[in-house]
């Protein structure tokens, strides 16, 4: 029974080393690398193109209100002029999760108050 055993292994052992459609042999991962890239003015790359697509404002809403939202460019966020809310984009993607979402109302209205003294 041992030496049934033993075959075994080194059928196994052997197929790896030979068969590339082997079940046995383990799966290959790609390696991927991120790198950042500086354009023709020193700006990087990821700085003028944050990666959100904004043909998705045409398919995305805000899931409370059910309204369109706008794309804001500079803080990067999705916002509802409705309800005061901005929800974030990481690495181009839009967090719609409405507990992670910015009220802008109360910045707004803190400016003022800070503006006024």
């Amino acid at each position: 029974m041992q030496n049934v055993y033993r075959k075994l292994v080194l059928n196994v052992i052997r197929s790896r080393k030979t068969s590339i459609h082997s079940p046995f042999v383990p799966a290959v991962r790609k390696l991927q690398c991120s790198a950042i890239r500086l354009s023709a003015d020193g700006v990087k790359d990821n700085e003028q193109n944050n990666g959100f697509d904004a043909s998705l404002l045409e398919y995305l809403v805000c899931p409370l209100s059910k309204k369109p939202l706008r794309y804001e460019v500079l803080t990067n966020e999705l916002i509802n002029e409705e309800l005061g809310i901005a929800y974030p984009i990481v690495d181009g993607i839009p967090n719609m999760i409405p507990q992670d979402a910015r009220m802008t109302r109360k910045d707004e209205q803190t400016r003022k108050d800070n503006a006024d003294d």
